[in-house]
């Protein structure tokens, strides 16, 4: 009986040691990806509150250029060095007998009202950290998705090996259980209400 339990023990301290060793290292080589999918995942569950990718400025204007259908494009390119505007022209299209909307680079657009000559830009600016953290989000190539594969299995391995890292009252089967518990009873009820 004594040795069953000795053996017992030396198993669990041996868990135990290589469950904290495992977690310091999972821990350290994810920080970069931890706080990628933790930006990232702010940015996306508040989407309808504001754009995460690019920050929008709208300037309004009247011109006195009078647009036609042959001189668009040089008229449109006039335009957008008297306003000072950087980005360049894409497309541009009619959406109406009187109103023409242009397209410029990094999603940018102007829409003028042909007859009184008033108008508005747009101007969309990537935001920084946000915008390169979503980009990785979203996998944008095979190696990333391997990456993330692998971040998320090691999530997973990381979350097991919490378990063993401490015994006693403070461990999983005393207030460590309890917010093991509560970390699985909040999802399940948004699940349930939702």
């Amino acid at each position: 009986m004594e040795k069953t339990e000795q053996q017992s023990s030396k198993f669990m301290k041996f868990i135990r040691k290589w469950s904290r060793l495992l977690h310091r290292d999972i821990g350290f080589f994810f920080v970069g990806a931890s706080i990628i999918y933790g930006l990232s995942g702010i940015a996306l569950n508040h989407k309808d509150d504001w754009n995460p990718n690019y920050s929008v400025s709208v300037k309004y204007f009247t011109t006195q250029i009078k647009f036609d259908k042959q001189n668009t494009v040089d008229q449109i390119n006039n335009l957008l060095e008297d306003l000072s505007v950087k980005e360049e022209y894409k497309t541009h299209y009619f959406t109406a007998e009187n109103t023409l909307k242009a397209y410029l680079t990094s999603s940018s657009a102007v829409e003028i009202n042909l007859n009184s000559g008033e108008g508005k830009i747009e101007i969309l600016k990537r935001r920084p950290i946000f915008y390169q953290v979503n980009f990785l989000h979203f996998n944008p190539n095979n190696w990333w998705t391997w990456f993330s594969d692998i971040f998320a299995g090691s999530m997973i391995l990381f979350a097991i090996t919490s378990l063993f890292m401490i015994k006693g009252k403070k461990g999983a089967w005393g207030r460590g259980g309890l917010y093991i518990l509560l970390g699985i009873i909040i999802p399940a009820l948004i699940l349930i209400f939702s």
